[in-house]
C-alpha cells in the first residue's frame, strides 16, 4: 500500500518543541495549506493540515522555522487515538513528517523575521556588518546577478 503525503504551506503557529520521558524530540505543527480554487467568493480557502516530526530532525525543524514560514514537507499519513481527561475516545490525523525543505531564502526569513521581530529565526537579521538596524532591501527575483546581461541574436546557439 502506499501511504505518501506532501505538502507546501505556511506554519500557522510557532513549532512546539517537546521531548519524550526517554529525552527523545518530538515537534508539533499545523500547516496552512491553500486549496487550489476559489470559494463563491473569489477566496482561497485552506486546509490546517496537523504534523509531527521526530529526533533530531523535529530539533532542527524548530529551530529553524516559525509563524508564517513557507515550507515544504514529505511524509506519511497516521492515525491515532487516545482516551482525553473525561474519559472520551479522541481521533488525530496527522502527518509523520520524514523530510522537510526550506521555501524560503535565508534573507527572505530574515526579513520576516525583523517585519514580525520573531524569535524563532537567528538574530542575524538585526545585526550586519556595517552595525547599523536597518534593513537592507532584498532582491526577490532567484535568478537575479545584480546586472543585465546583453546577448545578441548572433550568441543564440538556433
Amino acid at each position: 500500500m502506499i501511504n505518501r503525503v506532501v505538502l507546501t504551506g505556511r506554519l500557522t503557529k510557532d513549532v512546539e518543541l517537546r521531548y519524550t520521558q526517554s529525552g527523545m524530540a518530538v515537534a508539533s505543527f499545523t500547516l496552512a495549506v491553500d486549496r487550489q480554487f476559489k470559494n463563491g467568493n473569489g477566496e482561497r480557502e485552506a486546509d490546517f493540515i496537523n504534523a509531527v516530526i521526530w529526533r533530531k530532525p523535529a530539533e532542527n525543524f524548530a529551530n529553524f522555522f516559525g509563524k508564517g514560514s513557507l515550507v515544504g514537507i514529505e511524509g506519511r499519513l497516521q492515525t491515532r487515538s487516545y482516551d482525553d481527561q473525561s474519559g472520551q475516545r479522541r481521533y488525530v490525523t496527522e502527518v509523520v513528517v520524514d523530510s522537510f525543505t526550506f521555501l524560503e531564502s535565508r534573507a527572505d526569513r530574515q526579513v520576516k523575521q525583523g517585519a514580525n521581530n520573531n524569535p524563532g529565526f537567528d538574530n542575524q537579521a538585526n545585526n550586519n556588518s556595517f552595525g547599523n538596524n536597518q534593513q537592507s532591501p532584498v532582491n526577490n527575483d532567484p535568478f537575479g546577478i545584480g546586472q543585465e546581461v546583453q546577448v545578441s541574436d548572433d550568441d543564440l546557439p538556433f
